[in-house]
């Protein structure tokens, strides 16, 4: 189902703090993964704000949807929308990464409320992912894992085992979603090891395929919408991204794959994300 013009506008508005949010605690950190959190900060607003069953008072409650994010060193990203959808007190984010603080780069599920799996190891997070949608038809249970991937980490092979495994036990309660942003720590994607053609690999895996505009909240939510009701085969959604979105002295810069910033670039990018966001 389409969404309307409010909704989108609460979106926008959801993604705008979110994006705040991750330079905030960038900043507080003395440093964070924060590219790669900025591709993909409207793929986690429209999952936390619109498609995740949860629910933020009850953390373990066993009906609610998974969320693993397999590429970890995005926790920035993940610990920002948690603390504002009620999981934490925001104000916890300010020690993040810091002594005795229960916030690490990446994410541990044991002292942060909300998240599901321990990621980090770059290209075991889907396994992960695939483990939990077997448990949960086991179980005879209704509720959906979603997997958010790092494209550079699809050169890890366990990536492309775990979409195996995936397509072979028909996992159609299996969402994952791609953050295509060609970049990664040493540089462009199809320079470092080429992925493409993208989009066939997955296809000769036995997935759905989707392309879309990972920026654009109609077509986010037609893609995961439709992979919500299509229970033919596993889906999964790459979704073309740019690193540091939002902020234009990061966006496609390889060098903000992790980064630190003083209260001056901090300050230059809070204003770049007001104006991306009300333009």
């Amino acid at each position: 189902m389409p969404i309307d013009k409010n909704e989108k506008q609460r979106l926008q508005e959801k993604a705008r703090q979110h994006r705040t949010d991750i330079v905030n605690v960038t900043e507080w950190a003395g440093g964070a993964h924060i590219g790669g959190a900025m591709s993909m900060a409207d793929i986690l607003t429209i999952l936390y704000y619109k498609f995740l069953r949860i629910d933020p008072a009850r953390p373990d409650w066993d009906e609610r949807d998974r969320m693993i994010l397999s590429k970890g060193h995005g926790g920035v990203g993940l610990a920002a929308v948690l603390g504002r959808r009620g999981y934490f007190d925001m104000a916890l984010l300010r020690n993040f990464n810091k002594f005795k603080s229960p916030f690490g780069m990446h994410l541990d599920c044991r002292k942060v409320a909300g998240v599901d799996a321990s990621t980090g190891s770059l290209g075991h997070g889907m396994s992960m992912a695939v483990g939990l949608a077997l448990g949960a038809r086991l179980q005879r249970k209704s509720w959906i894992t979603y997997c958010i991937v790092g494209d550079g980490e699809c050169n890890e092979g366990s990536i492309w085992e775990a979409a195996m495994s995936a397509s072979h036990f028909k996992l159609t309660n299996l969402i994952t979603i791609v953050d295509r942003n060609s970049l990664m720590i040493d540089g462009r994607t199809e320079d470092v090891m080429a992925l493409e053609p993208f989009a066939d690999k997955w296809r000769a895996f036995g997935f759905l395929v989707k392309e879309i505009d990972g920026h654009d909240f109609d077509e986010l939510n037609d893609a995961i919408s439709d992979a919500r009701e299509k229970r033919q085969a596993p889906v999964v959604i790459i979704a073309k991204t740019v690193k540091g979105k939002g902020v234009d002295y990061m966006e496609n810069e390889v060098k903000w794959h992790y980064g630190s910033m003083n209260s001056e670039l901090a300050q230059q990018a809070r204003r770049s994300i007001e104006k991306m966001h009300s333009a």
